[in-house]
C-alpha cells in the first residue's frame, strides 16, 4: 500500500457561536486547511471527502457531508458522512487514509463539524446520551458524566488514584489551552480551583469535565505519488489503528480502562514501527479527567495504575516524558463532537511543522492522536512522523 501524508490542516475557533452555522464553521476550517498547504491546492484537486458529525440537535442528518462540501466548492466530489459518536472525525481521517493507501484517491479531505450550544441542556444531554448504550444507560437516566464517574470511582478503588491527581489533568490542560487562540476555555486554573469546583457526578467536578462546544476541523490527506506537489515537509501517517467494544460500560469486564483504545494503539504502533517511548507529544481524548488518565495507561505511556502519579509528577507536561494535549485537549480546547478527532490532527500538523507557537514542543518529530467514541465503544489512533518529501 502507498504511504499517506497530511499536507494541510485547519480549524475554526472552538466555542459558542450563535451567529455561525455548521456550514460556515466548516468553511472556516476548510479555508484554514487550504491556506496551510505550503505548495497551494485547488478545489479541483480533491478526489473524495469524508465528514464526521453526530448531528446534535437533529440538523441536516441526511446528506450533511455533501451539505458542507458543496458549500465550500467541492462540487461533484463524492462525500461520505461518518458517525461514530465522539470518534466521528477520527474515523473520517482513517477513512481518508484508507482511500489514499488503497489507490482509490490521491487527495482526500477529512473533517468534522458540530454545533452544540444552541440546544437546551436537556436536549444536549439527550444527544450526548445516544452515544452510550441507549436501552440500559440513557433511558435509565445515566448521563455521560455519570458513566465516567463510575470509571473514576473504580480507578480510585483499584489503583489509589486521588481527587488531586484528577485535578492535575485540568490544571495542565488549561495551562496549554491558555496558549491556544482557538480554545473554548482558554484560561488557566489553579489546583485549588480544580479541586474545589462544584460536583457534577461524584467524584467528578466541573473542572474534570469538558465543555459542549461548536466548531469544525479539517485535514488534507494525500498519497506518496503527489505529496511533493504540495509540500517539502509533511506528516507521514506512520500508523493507524481502530477498534470497537461493547457500547455499554456495564457490559465490559473492567471499568478502569478502555480496551478499544489499547487495541487501536497496538495496531497503530505495529504499523508505525515505533512505540510510546518514541513519541514527543500525544493528543488524547480527555472528555473527562479520568479519560486522560486511562488513556496514558491504554496507550502505553505508563503502566496500569501509574497514571495519577504520571500527571502529578509532570511527566505528561513540557519537560516531561511526553507532552499530552498541547492544544488544551477537550477539557480546555473544547469538544465539538464531530470535529474533535480532526481537531487533534490539526494540532499534530502544527506541532510537526513547527507552527504551534507558544505550545511548540521543541524538536518534535513524532506524535499521536487518540479519539474515543462514547465511553469506549469505538477508538481510533493515528501515529504521525515528520518527513522531508520535496525534491
Amino acid at each position: 500500500m502507498r504511504d499517506a501524508y497530511v499536507v494541510g490542516a485547519g480549524q475554526s475557533d472552538f466555542g459558542s457561536f450563535p451567529d455561525e452555522s455548521y456550514r460556515s464553521l466548516f468553511e472556516t476550517a476548510f479555508d484554514a486547511a487550504v491556506d496551510s498547504v505550503a505548495g497551494g491546492i485547488d478545489t479541483d484537486d480533491f478526489d473524495e471527502a469524508v465528514v464526521g458529525t453526530l448531528g446534535v440537535g437533529g440538523r441536516q442528518l441526511g446528506l450533511s457531508g455533501p451539505a458542507v462540501t458543496e458549500h465550500v466548492g467541492l462540487h461533484g466530489v463524492p462525500t461520505t458522512r461518518v458517525e461514530n459518536a465522539c470518534a466521528a472525525s477520527g474515523y473520517a481521517v482513517r477513512q481518508a487514509v484508507q482511500a489514499v493507501k488503497s489507490g482509490m484517491a490521491d487527495v482526500v479531505l477529512a473533517g468534522g463539524v458540530e454545533v452544540m450550544t444552541d440546544a437546551s441542556g436537556d436536549a444536549t444531554k439527550y444527544w450526548l446520551g445516544v452515544s452510550g448504550e441507549t436501552e440500559w444507560e440513557r433511558l435509565s437516566g445515566t448521563t455521560f458524566a455519570g458513566v465516567y464517574a463510575q470509571m473514576a470511582s473504580a480507578h480510585m478503588a483499584e489503583h489509589g488514584t486521588t481527587h488531586e491527581q484528577l485535578s492535575h489533568v485540568a490544571v495542565k490542560n488549561h495551562a496549554h489551552g491558555a496558549d491556544n487562540p482557538h480554545a473554548h476555555l482558554g484560561f488557566t486554573c489553579s489546583l485549588e480551583d480544580a479541586m474545589d469546583a462544584p460536583v457534577v457526578a461524584d467524584p467528578l467536578n466541573l473542572y474534570h469535565c469538558c465543555p459542549t462546544t461548536d466548531g469544525a476541523a479539517t485535514a488534507i490527506v494525500v498519497s506518496e505519488d503527489v505529496v511533493d506537489q504540495y509540500a517539502d515537509e509533511a506528516l507521514r501517517v506512520a500508523g493507524v489503528g481502530a477498534a470497537s467494544d461493547r457500547v455499554g460500560l456495564f457490559q465490559r469486564d473492567s471499568y478502569v480502562n478502555v480496551p478499544a483504545s489499547a487495541d487501536a494503539a497496538a495496531t497503530a504502533y505495529e504499523m508505525a514501527g515505533f512505540g510510546p517511548e518514541d513519541l514527543d507529544f500525544a493528543e488524547v481524548h480527555d472528555c473527562f479527567a479520568i479519560a486522560e488518565l486511562m488513556a496514558y495507561e491504554d496507550l502505553g505511556l505508563c503502566e496500569p495504575g501509574e497514571s495519577g502519579a504520571f500527571v502529578a509528577d509532570g511527566r505528561s507536561d513540557y519537560g516531561g516524558e511526553v507532552v499530552v494535549n498541547t492544544s488544551g485537549g477537550l477539557k480546555s480546547k473544547g469538544h465539538p463532537i464531530g470535529a474533535t478527532g480532526a481537531g487533534q490532527v490539526v494540532e499534530a500538523f502544527k506541532q510537526l511543522t513547527g507552527q504551534a507557537g507558544e505550545r511548540q514542543v521543541e524538536g518534535a518529530t513524532r506524535g499521536l492522536t487518540h479519539n474515543v467514541g462514547g465511553s469506549g465503544g469505538a477508538a481510533v489512533v493515528h501515529a504521525f512522523e515528520r518527513e522531508e518529501v520535496g525534491a
